[in-house]
């Protein structure tokens, strides 16, 4: 059976493997041969129903025998009723099996997508990830296997509704395969037909479920902003461009079926001249003549639309590959062989002669050196697209560099176990991310066990006491998605709370404070200065007024470092960067 289903899948030129996919099959397998086996007698009691014509023409309506007249009919309404009950039957097993491999491969896209590294999505939509996680997983299972049913099915019933047809007349059976032969003949050509289009109707489709997200996301500013009619213009172009790429399909693809029907036509045409011819000099009885035209019309019927049952089985098959494709790539972010676990941090970290750059050619940081010792507070400022926020976001590898190394304790964090550097590293961003759900898992994501105790303490150092206490569900209070519910101010603190429950040696703020106004802002900068007592600690601010007293001052632009001090240094050093902005910001 694999070795079946090997050289059917090569035969479809699909790029993947069947041992790829028989993992998600194998916890199935009785339930899905079951299925398969199911369909033998779907298909062949077809035969049975046109076999039964010619005894019953031959011998009741030719030979005036009635005794036959009774069984015969009853046979074929049992063996009608014992079709449709297997039919359900492989029906029902089809989408059991399908669901749980779907589920079963969803659950592995799903693993593999909390893997990806930042540049993943960086270059993908949202709108492009659920096409391609989710739409292509369903419309690769389902109709995958309702496909695969229905072609099993009707396989079977054509070898069996076959074998009626040269029982009957062998002369007659040769013209029926030579029409079926050429009715089956376009069928070699629509993959090469439809694999163009079907990319960019993917494309398109992700495009509109982006259209969606951002409808969802983003209502506020498209209500403050007045953007119906422009975005109302993009979804509509996104839908004109989906309607061409369908009519395109169907030019490349709707042609098959009418072909094949006219073509079949043909066939039966003929097949009633030479019928006719038969009977009329005896080589043929009149029995087995409606024998033969039933069994050929069971058999040409499900053909005429074949066309477009296996365009989608294409479809199908094309989703599956892209599925494989996901699952098989490899991350360019993971552990060495070698990698070693990180415990804590007890002497520094050095960037040496670190470069890096999102796109081939256009580096963002050049040459970067800097050593920051434990405990210290290290503040990055500059003109906004300097390289500051890349600077920090190297540390904890969401991207890797291109040349030169980044050390903790003097081992490259390239040979630190990801997952334990990860853990060392608390970050508050400006925008964080909250999850749906209530405050009290959104600041136990820092700690997933995290006692009473903790979590009290936690709240306590950030601020959030007596907002807490203002809610009437207090810390289980719901925020929505994104933490709609909450003001930027509350957002940062629950944010911050989840830092100090993470308890890392290292934390990195990116312009925690920037967005709030000056009352927001310094609730936060209290909750901010506890969470950086006795760690090591990154800055990026724009507000040099929050940085005065840090250990270092490190001035990024244009991807390089300008000067290093403290405020104290580089506001009395002559031609000083950051003197220049400092009193820039203090004038305005």
């Amino acid at each position: 059976m694999l070795d079946k289903i090997k050289r059917w899948l090569s035969g479809s030129h699909i790029v993947m493997d069947y041992k790829d996919i028989y993992p998600y099959i194998e916890p199935y397998k009785i339930r899905a041969l079951l299925a398969v086996l199911i369909t033998f007698p779907v298909g062949m009691m077809d035969a049975i129903i046109a076999w039964s014509l010619k005894p019953y023409m031959d011998v009741v309506m030719i030979e005036k025998n009635l005794s036959a007249s009774s069984y015969i009919p009853l046979l074929i309404i049992f063996f009608s009723l014992l079709q449709s009950g297997f039919n359900y039957s492989a029906t029902y097993l089809n989408a059991w099996v399908g669901a749980k491999i779907s589920s079963s491969l969803k659950y592995s896209l799903f693993k593999r997508l909390m893997r990806y590294e930042a540049t993943f999505f960086d270059r993908n939509t949202s709108g492009n990830i659920q096409m391609r996680f989710n739409s292509d997983v369903d419309s690769a299972c389902t109709g995958l296997l309702n496909n695969m049913k229905l072609f099993t099915t009707r396989i079977f019933s054509s070898i069996s509704l076959i074998s009626v047809l040269l029982i009957n007349s062998w002369q007659l059976a040769v013209v029926a395969m030579v029409v079926l032969a050429g009715a089956l003949y376009p069928l070699t050509t629509i993959r090469k037909r439809i694999k163009s289009i079907l990319g960019k109707t993917v494309f398109s489709g992700a495009a509109i479920m982006t259209h969606y997200v951002e409808a969802f996301n983003g209502n506020r500013i498209i209500a403050s902003y007045n953007l119906y009619d422009r975005l109302q213009k993009k979804f509509s172009d996104t839908l004109a461009s989906v309607f061409t790429l369908s009519m395109k399909m169907i030019q490349r693809t709707g042609i098959l079926s009418p072909m094949m029907h006219f073509i079949i036509s043909i066939g039966i045409a003929a097949v009633i001249w030479l019928g006719s011819y038969l009977v009329a000099h005896n080589d043929l009885t009149p029995g087995g003549f409606v024998s033969f035209i039933t069994a050929l019309l069971l058999l040409y019927q499900p053909i005429k639309s074949i066309g477009n049952d296996y365009n989608a089985m294409q479809v199908s098959l094309m989703a599956m590959e892209r599925v494989f494709t996901l699952l098989n790539e490899s991350a360019s972010i993971v552990d060495s062989p070698s990698a070693k676990k990180l415990e804590f941090i007890k002497d520094s970290i050095c960037y040496k002669n670190v470069c890096f750059e999102y796109a081939k050619g256009k580096p963002v940081l050049k040459n970067i050196n800097l050593e920051i010792k434990v405990g210290e507070t290290t503040a990055l400022v500059g003109n906004s697209g300097g390289g500051k926020t890349t600077l920090v976001n190297l540390l904890p590898r969401f991207y890797d560099i291109k040349s030169g190394k980044i050390l903790i304790d003097g081992h490259d964090i390239r040979d630190i176990e990801l997952d334990s550097l990860r853990d060392q590293i608390a970050i508050v961003f400006q925008d964080n991310f909250l999850f749906a759900g209530t405050i009290r898992e959104n600041i136990m994501v820092g700690k997933e066990n995290a006692t009473e105790d903790e979590l009290k303490q936690a709240i306590e150092s950030s601020c959030l006491t007596e907002f807490i206490a203002s809610l009437d569900l207090g810390v289980d209070t719901e925020i929505g998605e994104r933490g709609v519910l909450l003001s930027g101010g509350q957002k940062q603190r629950v944010a911050i709370a989840r830092a100090f429950l993470k308890n890392a040696t290292i934390v990195i703020l990116d312009e925690a404070t920037s967005a709030l106004d000056n009352k927001s802002e310094a609730i936060v900068q209290e909750a901010i200065e506890n969470l950086m007592k006795d760690r090591t600690v990154f800055v990026i601010a724009h507000r040099l007024s929050t940085v005065r007293n840090a250990d270092k001052i490190v001035v990024v632009n244009h991807g390089k470092i300008i000067e290093i001090g403290s405020h104290e240094e580089l506001i009395n050093k002559k031609g000083s960067e950051y003197a220049s902005l400092y009193y820039t910001q203090l004038s305005s």
